[in-house]
């Protein structure tokens, strides 16, 4: 899936994809988003994309690079 781009999106339509994109799929040993977010909520780690500051890629990477 790719992120819709923040100049052609809405607030609600960048806050659907992140609730999608990281949605439980009840297996966590099959797929370790939880993992990835480090329990966090996605919602929160994403909020500078839902309003628009930073891209999803910019904050994707930050959280791999534990800098969330």
């Amino acid at each position: 899936m790719t992120p819709p781009q923040i100049e052609q999106s809405t607030k609600e339509e960048r806050r659907a994809f992140v609730v999608d994109a990281w949605k439980c799929q009840h297996n966590c040993e099959l797929c370790g988003k939880c993992h990835i977010l480090r329990r966090k909520d996605p919602e929160t780690l994403y909020a500078d994309y839902i309003e628009g500051i930073r891209s999803y890629m910019d904050i994707t990477l930050d959280i791999r690079n534990n800098n969330y």
